[in-house]
């Protein structure tokens, strides 16, 4: 690992992270079924195994799970999309359903709002938001429901999720980018 690479969190780590996750996420559970709604690309696969844990601790529950594919910034914090942008679902209906929207990391908040603000056209009963990394760099009004890491880092740090089957380890680590040199 580059000098300017920190592992913070390893697979074995994060996996008691998702369940400490999965029993934030059972006990705002009732009645209302349910919908994981995975943030493409990284938040999919952690609402896949955040599923898989809510299962174990509240095996009553009716939950489904779709994706949805949000972009506002590439892996680097480098913005693409000054308006985010968002594809959602076709066919979703998430009338009158608990929605957990679940992502790697909360930011500056961006994505979130403009998820919500989908959501609130879609009529559901609750909507909850669920991060792997809570950043706490927030510009928009923006928190997490169900955090399972809160990292207060410098703010030209990177927070990487790697998360299989984008990455081969599941992990957490905190890059540095290296200034270039000027002149």
């Amino acid at each position: 690992m580059p000098a300017d690479r920190f592992r913070l969190y390893s697979e074995v780590e994060l996996e008691l992270v998702i369940d400490d996750m999965a029993r934030q996420a059972a006990a705002l559970l009732d009645a209302t079924p349910t919908v994981l709604l995975g943030m493409l690309r990284r938040g999919a696969p952690l609402a896949d195994r955040l599923l898989a844990r809510i299962r174990v601790h509240a095996p009553w529950a009716e939950i489904s799970r779709l994706d949805l594919k949000v972009k506002r910034y590439a892996d680097n914090l480098e913005l693409l999309h000054p308006e985010t942008a968002l594809e959602a679902p076709a066919g979703a209906n998430l009338m009158n359903r608990r929605v957990i929207v679940v992502d790697d990391v909360l930011y500056q908040g961006y994505s979130l709002m403009r998820v919500f603000e989908w959501l609130s056209t879609q009529k559901p009963a609750h909507v909850h938001a669920a991060v792997l990394v809570d950043r706490q760099r927030y510009r928009m009004p923006m928190r997490a429901d169900i955090v399972g890491v809160t990292l207060k880092i410098a703010p030209d740090d990177v927070i990487e999720c790697n998360v299989p089957p984008y990455e081969s380890d599941f992990a957490v680590d905190l890059w540095r980018p290296r200034e270039t040199p000027k002149g």
